[in-house]
């Protein structure tokens, strides 16, 4: 993989990208916060390569309304203290005049404060915990939150699978896996399936054999693991040597290639919700862009992050002012915005209205399963 965006890039500190040599002042900032370090690297670094490739499109066009676009960027490290503190630094040192970030609920629930308290537009390429946006009317995203994520897993394990019972596993510690493990759960049962166990672990365990153990004996027709692609990919493989061939269900927490790389045959014939497929014709533009800027095919993350900062660029277009509440007013006004995931718009929590995938793990390679509208 081709990674010059990574050269001389050292964890936590201001990278910033300057808009084809423009005197200081001549150029707009803006701000990115993501896990470009950590056991969740590859959704920052997605998301980030997704960011400056619309910035590199939009300034070779000339920018925004005749500026260059400069991007100043700070690794949360995957820590939500980290995260608040650089969005602090990007708000009241750098001064930049909206924040894209962070792909994680609980680094977002970290960030999202700061930038609402300072007026500053925060735009999530992909948190989908509802409590998100509810932070404040300075806050937006670009995809789906999770009650519909939630449902959509529901809805395509009981009628789509057939599944009839189904055991839920989630990280206690994260915002986002609890929310969507109550989701399904609610969605499920009133699906008229049965939840034959739920149990919890948290990020970084090592040592699933107990929980596992429990779950085989509840002898669920699916599972239900709404965690982030390394736990994913570990408890699937320790499931396996139980002997439990059930296959997994997730959100788009699984959405990496180390998902496979780790899980390899472990994690065959599983399921997982995403805001994109990689094989949807409609993304082929998008993909062969990426895939000449980066060597390698885009996952959705880097998908959202694209999306979020188009979106961002042209409600910098349409703002009377870049003033926080001139540019916030401007994207709450977006309507029918056409992005690589999809047509994007607000509902009024500022939650983008859109259908969800469904994706199998087949031959190593996620690939499209099913689609499921709002």
């Amino acid at each position: 993989m081709k990674r010059r965006w990574f050269q001389g890039f050292v964890a936590g500190v201001t990278v910033v990208m300057a808009g084809l040599g423009l005197a200081r002042g001549e150029s707009i900032k803006i701000g990115h916060y993501g896990s470009l370090t950590g056991s969740e690297a590859t959704f920052g670094i997605s998301t980030s390569n997704g960011v400056k490739l619309a910035i590199n499109e939009v300034n070779a066009a000339g920018g925004v309304n005749g500026k260059q676009i400069e991007l100043v960027e700070y690794d949360t490290k995957g820590d939500p203290k980290e995260a608040g503190a650089v969005v602090t630094r990007l708000v009241t040192r750098d001064k930049v005049v909206a924040v894209i970030g962070e792909v994680a609920s609980t680094l977002s629930l970290a960030g999202a404060p700061i930038c609402q308290a300072n007026q500053v537009p925060m735009i999530s390429p992909s948190s989908t915990n509802p409590r998100v946006t509810l932070v404040g009317d300075y806050i937006f995203r670009v995809c789906f939150i999770d009650p519909f994520q939630g449902f959509v897993c529901a809805k395509f394990a009981r009628e789509m699978r057939g599944a009839k019972t189904a055991a839920i596993l989630y990280d206690q510690a994260s915002a986002y896996s609890v929310g969507l493990a109550e989701q399904f759960e609610k969605n499920f049962v009133a699906m008229g399936g049965v939840v034959s166990a739920k149990l919890s672990y948290n990020a970084g365990d090592q040592d699933f054999n107990a929980r596992l153990t429990a779950i085989r004996a509840s002898n669920p027709d699916i599972i239900f693991l709404p965690g982030y692609y390394t736990d994913v990919a570990n408890v699937a493989i320790q499931a396996r040597k139980l002997g439990i061939t059930v296959p997994f269900l997730g959100g788009d927490g699984w959405d990496s290639s180390k998902l496979t790389e780790i899980g390899g045959a472990a994690i065959e014939g599983s399921f997982y919700s995403n805001h994109a497929a990689p094989d949807d014709p409609s993304l082929a533009g998008f993909v062969q862009k990426y895939e000449d800027e980066y060597g390698a095919k885009p996952d959705a993350l880097g998908a959202l992050g694209y999306d979020a900062a188009m979106l961002l660029f042209d409600a910098m277009r349409r703002a009377k002012s870049l003033a926080g509440a001139d540019l916030r007013q401007a994207i709450d006004d977006t309507k029918d915005f056409v992005g690589v995931t999809g047509v994007i718009n607000f509902n009024e929590t500022r939650d983008a209205v859109k259908p969800a995938v469904i994706l199998e793990i087949k031959d190593g390679k996620a690939v499209y399963a099913a689609k499921i509208e709002p």
